[in-house]
C-alpha cells in the first residue's frame, strides 16, 4: 500500500523510517572488515544521514568468494526458471508492500521528489523485478538444423558471477535495471551502490532474502568508487561487469577489464540528448509540458534528459513564451512536500558544477532567460532554479558537454537537414526526442538521428519491454531492459551430438 500524500503522513514516515547501514554479504548484514563508515548526506539540508560501512578491496573479496560459492554450489543457476520466478515475483510483491518506506528512504537519501519516488520510481522498481521474473521461464533455447546423425543444441547458461556499479540519480530503478536480467538468468551478482545513495538498496537487499533467494546469490558492498568500484572491476574471479554512469569512468572499467581477466563489460553512460521540434507542430503546449519534463525531471540528474532543444525558427518564439510559463510551475523545494517538483542537486560539489556550467553559458554569450541560481540557501541544501538559455550555439560548452542539472540549452534551425546536423553533432547518442505533425518528416527524422532511444511526440524512455542503451559515447556493448538484457548475462554454448549410424 503506497503512503498516502500528505505532507504530515510523509514526515511522520520519515521520522520512523530506519536504515540498514552495513553491506549485506552472504544473506547477512555484516560491518566493512575495516569497522570504518562514512556519512551518507541528505543534500536537501546538506545534514548527515547516516554512517555507512566503508568497504574496501579485502570487502570485494569476501563478497565475491561467496557469490562464487554459491554459483559453483547452484543454489540458484540450477534452480529450475519457473521456480527461480517464484522467488523473484514475491520480491517485487515485498517491494510493492513496502513502497512508502523505500519512497521516503529514496528522497531522503537523493533528495528526490517524494511525489516522484512514490508514484514512478518504487513502483517502477517492482515492476522492473516483476517483468524479468515473468521472462525467466518464457526464454527458449534454440536446436540448430542437422541430419539426422547429429543433434545441435544451442544453449545459454548464466555467465557466473556478475558484478554491478550503479549510480546515485535512480538508487533503486537502477539497481532493478540490472539486477532483474542478472538474477532472472540464473547468476549470483556482487552490485555497488554509489556512495551518495546506498539506503534504498541495503533495503532491497533485506526484502530479496525475505523473499527467498539463497544466500550468496545477492551481494551488496557500499563505498567510494575509487576503491570497491575499482577492486570490483578488476576481480580475477568476476565474469562480467555492469556499469551505469559517466562516460569518464566507464573508460576506468573498460581498462580494469582488458588488464584483469578480460571480463564482459556492459557499459551505459551519458548523453546530451536533443528535443527536435519541427515547424509543423501546431499543439505547442504539448511540446512545452514534454520538453520541460525531459529536462527538469529528476532535477536534470538523468542520463537522458533533453537538454538541448533544436526549435524550427517559425514555431521558436511561441514555445519559448510557453515553456516559460510550464517552467515555472515546477516548483523548488523540501523534496518530502508533495507538491515539490525539483529538488537539490545531490551533493554541494555537484551542485559548484553546474553552477558553473552555468556561469559558462553566460560567458560564451548565451542568453539566459529564466533562473540560473542557487536558491533555498537557508536550508542547507543545494538547489539550483529551473534554468533555460536561449541564442545558444551548439559549439557552446552548454551544448555540448553533460550538465547533469536543471539546465536547458535553446538551439534554433531552418531547415530538417540542419536540425538532424546539429542533433547529431555531440559525441553522445543515448536519447533523443523529435515533435512532428507529419508522419513522412517523423519517420524520417526520428532514423537519421543517431541515438539509441527515439521518442516521438513525447519525452519518453520506453517500457520494461524496450532495450535501453546509447551510440557512440553513450554506450558500450550493453542495454538494459527488455529481453535483451537477459542475453548479456549468458554465456550461448552450442552443444554438439553425434549418434551411431547404421546397425
Amino acid at each position: 500500500m503506497t503512503l498516502p500524500l500528505e505532507k504530515t503522513a510523509i514526515a511522520d514516515a520519515a521520522a520512523r523510517v530506519s536504515f540498514r547501514t552495513r553491506a549485506f554479504i552472504g544473506g547477512r548484514f555484516v560491518d566493512a572488515l575495516s569497522g570504518k563508515t562514512y556519512a551518507s548526506e541528505n543534500p536537501a539540508t546538506g545534514k548527515v544521514l547516516a554512517q555507512i560501512a566503508q568497504c574496501d578491496a579485502r570487502d570485494v573479496d569476501r563478497a565475491v568468494q561467496v557469490a562464487r560459492n554459491a554459483a559453483d554450489r547452484g543454489v540458484w543457476s540450477q534452480m529450475s526458471p519457473a521456480n527461480r520466478k517464484k522467488i523473484l515475483v514475491k520480491f517485487a510483491d515485498l517491494i510493492d508492500a513496502h513502497t512508502a518506506e523505500l519512497a521516503v528512504t529514496e528522497s531522503l537519501d537523493a533528495g528526490k521528489p517524494i511525489s516522484d519516488c512514490l508514484n514512478i520510481d518504487i513502483p517502477e522498481t517492482a515492476i522492473c523485478f516483476r517483468w524479468h521474473a515473468e521472462a525467466a521461464d518464457k526464454l527458449y533455447d534454440q536446436v540448430a538444423p542437422t541430419g539426422p546423425e547429429n543433434l545441435a543444441l544451442v544453449v545459454r547458461e548464466p555467465v557466473g558471477v556478475v558484478g554491478q556499479i550503479i549510480p546515485w540519480n535512480y538508487p533503486a530503478l537502477m539497481a532493478a535495471w540490472k539486477l532483474g536480467p542478472a538474477l532472472a538468468t540464473g547468476n549470483c551478482v556482487v552490485i555497488k551502490p554509489a556512495k551518495q545513495t546506498s539506503l534504498s538498496l541495503l533495503r532491497l537487499a533485506e526484502l530479496a532474502a525475505e523473499a527467498g533467494l539463497p544466500e550468496g546469490v545477492l551481494n551488496v558492498v557500499p563505498g567510494p568508487g575509487e576503491v570497491v568500484g575499482e577492486a570490483l572491476a578488476r576481480h580475477q574471479d568476476v565474469d562480467a561487469i555492469a556499469f551505469t554512469g559517466s562516460t569518464e569512468i566507464g573508460r576506468k572499467v573498460l581498462r580494469c577489464s582488458s588488464e584483469s581477466n578480460l571480463k564482459r563489460v556492459m557499459l551505459e553512460l551519458g548523453g546530451k540528448s536533443p528535443q527536435v521540434v519541427m515547424g509543423d507542430v501546431a499543439d505547442l503546449d504539448h511540446v512545452a509540458a514534454h520538453a520541460a519534463n525531459a529536462v527538469f525531471w529528476n532535477m536534470g540528474e538523468n542520463c537522458s534528459a533533453g537538454t538541448r532543444l533544436i526549435v524550427h525558427k517559425s514555431v521558436k518564439d511561441a514555445l519559448m513564451e510557453k515553456l516559460l510559463a510550464v517552467t515555472r510551475q515546477w516548483i523548488i523545494g523540501d523534496p518530502l512536500d508533495p507538491a515539490t517538483r525539483v529538488g537539490p542537486m545531490i551533493t554541494k560539489s555537484h551542485m559548484e558544477l553546474v553552477l558553473s556550467y552555468i556561469q559558462a553559458g553566460r560567458d560564451e554569450g548565451a542568453r539566459l532567460i529564466i533562473g540560473g541560481k542557487r536558491v533555498l540557501v537557508e536550508t542547507g541544501g543545494y538547489f539550483i532554479e529551473p534554468t533555460i538559455f536561449d541564442n545558444v550555439r551548439n559549439d557552446m560548452k552548454i551544448a555540448q558537454e553533460e550538465i547533469f542539472g536543471p539546465v536547458l540549452a535553446t538551439i534554433e534551425f531552418e531547415t530538417e537537414e540542419e536540425a538532424i546536423a546539429i542533433a547529431n553533432d555531440t559525441p553522445y547518442g543515448l536519447a533523443a526526442s523529435l515533435h512532428s505533425d507529419n508522419l513522412n518528416v517523423a519517420h524520417r527524422v526520428a532514423r537519421a538521428l543517431k541515438a539509441g532511444t527515439v521518442a516521438v511526440n513525447c519525452y519518453s524512455e520506453g517500457d520494461m519491454t524496450t532495450p535501453f542503451g546509447g551510440y557512440k559515447l553513450s554506450g558500450f556493448a550493453g542495454h538494459d531492459k527488455s529481453v535483451h538484457a537477459h542475453e548479456q548475462y549468458t554465456e550461448l554454448k552450442t552443444i554438439w551430438m553425434q549418434f551411431p549410424t547404421g546397425s
